[in-house]
């Protein structure tokens, strides 16, 4: 357990509400509330009815104290939580006099870095509590659920045993030729790294996911003047939030807003119509539109089913398509004839859960019930894309019959390089294989 001092801060969020939670941590946190409630004595794992007083002995507010001792605990020590009323200056006046009573504020994610250096957590699990707190879809919510459950640990820690296996068949050669150990052939050993690659690129494919999961779906509401763009962004939203009018280039600059499709958390960009116009706003404002098309994840192409079919500039946008037929409440022009889209009427309401089914099928297809659903983060991708190059040299230098030591070198780097994931990098891991392994009769 780290040696550290005591700390507090408010844990809800701003504002008011019933109830707020203050939570203290460290070797004096039973001691630090005992002092601010009169000496009232706490039980481990037991809730207790106290009065926060302040210096002269008058109550701040009634509160509920639960006390967990460490190591049994969020962050391996001490730690008691104050349950009080849930006003603005209570909560203040009940933090100020914990910490004059011996505890000092807590820096910004604090309390989960004690509970990762006391072994509570890894990083992995660390990062998934802002992930749980800061889901906007379901799905976000299950991978941050799944990850604090230890679902990225646990696939990293398969890799790091293959990696820890080659390496000690090296190094194990190298450091004791006297016991004639022979190493794997050069086959067997290219197999396990092929297998560690096969892991590593198995995580780094969950990237794209990862953003989209933490970001929400960007998506480019996109098509010409007039085809209910804005009406499309507003049906979706559930409110009138884009102005509606049948002036052509009424939208001239870009609108986002957020919206949750199933499992899916969709960041919806109203963009202005594509024509052809000699205004220098509308021309910016076109421009906008394309750029926002550019960068999207998705595009929602928006026509008029009740007029002439309008070619669009998207050939080079490679995001993924849904091409919307609106105003589907009207007779159809001949030129949509046998056209595959989703026929929409954003006046009335019709196709749109065609419309959420058509999304969901887009981005929910490879999960289905995947409960063991993992996406990484950048931080991830960096460590598992430096594994990645480390371990494929390491193979090269096997193939090209390089010195073992250079071959060690490259898998000492992967192994670094995937701790990193973890924030548990320990090279007794691999002495302890090789002298588990294989009887040096020492």
């Amino acid at each position: 357990m780290a040696e550290a001092d005591t700390i507090a801060a408010i844990a809800t969020a701003p504002g008011t509400g019933a109830l707020a939670v203050l939570r203290v941590s460290g070797p004096s946190a039973a001691a630090v509330v005992q002092r601010c409630t009169g000496g009232k004595i706490l039980q481990p794992r037991y809730a207790t009815l106290v009065r926060v007083r302040d210096a002269e002995g008058r109550v701040l507010d009634e509160a509920v104290a639960t006390y967990y001792a460490g190591p049994r605990s969020f962050t391996g020590e001490d730690v008691v939580e104050l349950s009080c009323h849930g006003g603005m200056l209570v909560t203040r006046r009940v933090l100020e006099r914990l910490l004059a009573c011996g505890a000092r504020p807590a820096a910004p994610g604090e309390f989960s870095r004690r509970a990762f250096e006391n072994g509570r957590m890894d990083l992995t699990q660390a990062e998934a509590v802002m992930d749980i707190i800061a889901a906007g879809s379901d799905l976000a919510l299950r991978a941050a659920q799944n990850q604090l459950q230890g679902a990225i640990r646990r696939r990293v820690e398969v890799i790091a045993e293959q990696l820890i296996g080659v390496t000690a068949h090296v190094e194990a050669y190298i450091d004791f030729p006297e016991e004639d150990i022979s190493p794997d052939s050069t086959r067997q050993l290219t197999a396990n790294l092929d297998a560690v690659e096969h892991g590593l690129l198995s995580l780094l494919q969950t990237a794209d996911e990862g953003r989209i999961l933490r970001e929400g779906i960007r998506t480019a509401i996109i098509g010409a003047p007039n085809v209910g763009k804005s009406s499309l962004l507003n049906m979706l939203l559930g409110y009138e939030r884009a102005i509606v009018s049948n002036t052509a280039g009424t939208t001239r600059d870009t609108i986002e807003e957020s919206v949750a499709i199933g499992g899916l958390c969709l960041r919806l960009i109203d963009t202005a119509g594509l024509h052809h116009s000699e205004d220098a706003l509308e021309q910016a404002g076109m421009e906008r539109s394309l750029r926002a098309g550019a960068e999207a994840d998705l595009l929602l192409v928006v026509a008029d089913a009740s007029a002439p079919r309008v070619e669009l500039p998207l050939e080079s946008v490679t995001a993924k398509k849904l091409y919307i037929l609106n105003k589907a409440d009207l007779p159809e022009h001949p030129d949509w004839a046998g056209q595959h889209a989703l026929r929409i009427s954003c006046r009335t309401g019709q196709g749109r859960e065609q419309l959420e089914r058509a999304v969901e099928e887009l981005f929910l297809h490879d999960h289905g019930e995947a409960d063991t659903l993992a996406a990484i983060n950048m931080r991830h991708r960096h460590a598992l894309q430096s594994a990645l190059q480390a371990v494929c040299c390491a193979r090269e230098a096997l193939q090209s019959g390089i010195s073992p030591e250079f071959v060690a070198i490259d898998l000492r780097e992967a192994l670094a390089a995937v701790g990193e994931i973890t924030g548990r990098i320990d090279t007794e891991d691999i002495l302890d294989r090789v002298f588990s392994t294989f009887c040096l009769g020492k």
